[in-house]
C-alpha cells in the first residue's frame, strides 16, 4: 500500500515564558502513514499529540521537518491549499444554519456549482444519517446528530486527509460508545487517510490501524492496537495502555522466567540472558489464581464483584502485588480476602532495561 501521509523530523519549539527556555512540544517526529488508514495519536495531556494535528492542518508551521501528502510537500502551504478537513471536540458548526446549510458551506465557498452541491450534500448526509433533516437547525439536534453534521461538513469536501481533534470528548459515555463505532465504519468505506488524537485509551483501541503512543514530544511505539496493548515496547506504554501489572523474574531460559519461585512463560526472548533479572508486563486478564496447582504462592489482600467479573489484587511472597480479573464470578464463586492462592499467567512479556542516566 502507497504511502499517503508522511511527517519527517517534525518539531515544534515554542518561547519559554518571561523570556525561560524554549518549550519542545514535538521533537523530532517521523511517521509514515498508508492509503486509507486510521491513525490514532494517543498519549496524556501535553504530549504534543494535538500540536502535532495542527502542524498536519498548517495551523502550527514546524520550527523544522517536512509533510508530505503523496509526494506532494505540503509543510509551507496555507491551510486552506493543503486539501485537510478537520472535525473539531466543540463541532464547530454555525448555529444560524440549517443542517444543509451547514454541510453545504465549505462547497459554496469553494464556489461548486448549485447541481453538484445538492448531489454531494444529499449522498453525505443520507451517509451518515442525517436524511429528512436538512432544515434542522442546530439547536434542534442531539449532541450525537451535532456531531454527524460537523463530519458530513468534511467529508462532503473529500478531503486527501480528514483530521479528528478529539471529536466525541463532549459526548456522554454511551453515546461516545456508539459513535466510535459509526466514525470508524465511515471512514472505512469513505477509504479517506485519517489522523485521530485522543487521550482515550479505548477509543483508540476501537478506531485504529496503527496507534501511535506519544510522551514528552516524543513517539514511543507506533503499531496496531492488539500489539500496543499485549506487546508494549516500553513501561511508559504497558502503564499508559489500560492496566497491567509489573513483577520482577529470573530468566530461566528463552522461553521461561522464574518469579517468585513459580516458573512461568514468556511471551518473547528475554532482553537479558539466563540468570539475569528482567521486568516484565502482564495484563490482569491474564492472571489466573488457583487454590490448588502451579503457580507463584500469594495471599488475596482485596476481592471486588464488578459484575462480568471480579478484580482481585493478590500479595506474592516477594512482596510485589498483582491484580487479577476472573470472568464470571456469578456462576464461578469468588476467592475470599486473606485466602491463599497459586498466581498463574498467560505469557509474560519481557521489558527492556531501562538505559543508565
Amino acid at each position: 500500500m502507497a504511502v499517503d501521509l508522511r511527517l519527517v523530523a517534525l518539531r515544534k519549539e515554542f518561547p519559554g515564558h518571561d523570556g525561560g527556555p524554549v518549550v519542545v512540544a514535538v521533537d523530532d517526529v517521523s511517521l509514515e502513514v498508508e492509503k486509507g488508514a486510521m491513525v490514532t495519536l494517543l498519549g496524556p495531556s501535553g504530549c504534543g499529540k494535538t500540536t502535532l494535528l495542527r502542524m498536519i492542518a498548517g495551523f502550527e508551521e514546524p520550527t523544522r521537518g517536512e509533510i508530505y501528502f503523496g509526494e506532494r510537500r505540503v509543510d509551507r502551504l496555507a491551510p486552506n491549499v493543503r486539501d485537510t478537513a478537520m472535525v473539531f471536540q466543540s463541532y464547530a458548526i454555525f448555529p444560524h444554519l440549517d443542517v444543509y446549510e451547514n454541510v453545504a458551506f465549505g462547497l459554496r465557498m469553494g464556489r461548486a456549482p448549485e447541481a453538484e452541491v445538492r448531489e454531494r450534500v444529499g449522498r453525505v448526509l443520507e451517509l451518515v444519517g442525517l436524511s429528512g433533516l436538512e432544515k434542522r437547525a442546530p439547536s434542534q439536534l442531539s449532541g450525537g446528530q451535532q456531531q454527524r453534521v460537523a463530519l458530513a461538513r468534511c467529508i462532503v469536501l473529500e478531503p486527501h486527509v480528514l483530521l479528528f481533534d478529539e471529536p466525541l470528548s463532549n459526548l456522554d459515555a454511551k453515546l461516545r460508545e456508539q459513535m466510535r463505532f459509526e466514525v470508524r465504519e465511515l471512514q472505512q468505506r469513505l477509504g479517506v487517510t485519517s489522523v485521530y488524537v485522543t487521550h482515550d485509551q479505548a477509543e483508540a483501541m476501537a478506531l485504529s490501524d496503527l496507534v501511535v503512543v506519544m510522551n514528552r514530544g516524543r513517539i514511543e511505539q507506533v503499531a496496531p492496537p492488539r500489539e500496543v496493548y499485549s506487546r508494549p515496547v516500553n513501561r511508559f506504554v504497558a502503564d499508559f495502555i489500560g492496566k497491567a501489572n509489573f513483577l520482577t523474574g529470573t530468566v530461566v531460559d528463552a522461553d521461561t522466567v522464574d518469579v517468585a519461585g513459580a516458573r512461568l512463560p514468556l511471551s518473547s526472548e528475554a532482553p537479558v540472558p539466563a540468570g539475569g533479572r528482567v521486568e516484565l508486563v502482564v495484563r490482569p486478564e491474564a492472571v489466573v489464581l488457583q487454590r490448588d496447582g502451579a503457580g507463584a504462592p500469594g495471599v488475596v489482600t482485596r476481592a471486588a464483584f464488578m459484575g462480568d467479573h471480579a478484580e482481585y489484587e493478590v500479595r506474592l511472597l516477594t512482596g510485589e502485588t498483582v491484580v487479577a480479573h476472573e470472568s464470571n464470578p456469578a456462576e464461578r464463586g469468588m476467592f475470599a480476602v486473606d485466602e491463599a492462592v497459586k498466581v498463574a499467567t498467560g505469557r509474560l512479556h519481557p521489558l527492556p532495561p531501562v538505559p543508565d542516566a
